[in-house]
């Protein structure tokens, strides 16, 4: 017997928030996005081109909690926040 059919791929779907500059320079401050199941944070950065903003301080959330590592996979119906570095004086 063969193994599924890879035409059978799950899929989820994530809403992204997006907020000061990053937002501008995007032109979108909410998007929903279909993702494959597994993706990681990482791999969805990437696949908006985000890779300089992370280097740069760019924070993100997932439901309302912050996150560090980026290697973990993002579930169904999550809330993905990105953030732009705070700056104080």
């Amino acid at each position: 017997m063969n193994g599924p059919d890879r035409s059978e791929r799950r899929a989820i779907i994530v809403r992204v928030l997006f907020f000061g500059p990053l937002a501008e320079s995007l032109g979108e401050r909410e998007v929903e996005i279909p993702l494959e199941l597994g993706t990681t944070i990482a791999q969805l950065i990437e696949r908006l081109g985000l890779d300089d903003f992370v280097s740069g301080g760019l924070r993100v959330a997932i439901d309302g909690n912050l996150v560090n590592e980026f290697d973990s996979a993002i579930k169904d119906s999550s809330e993905l926040a990105f953030l732009p570095p705070v700056s104080g004086g």
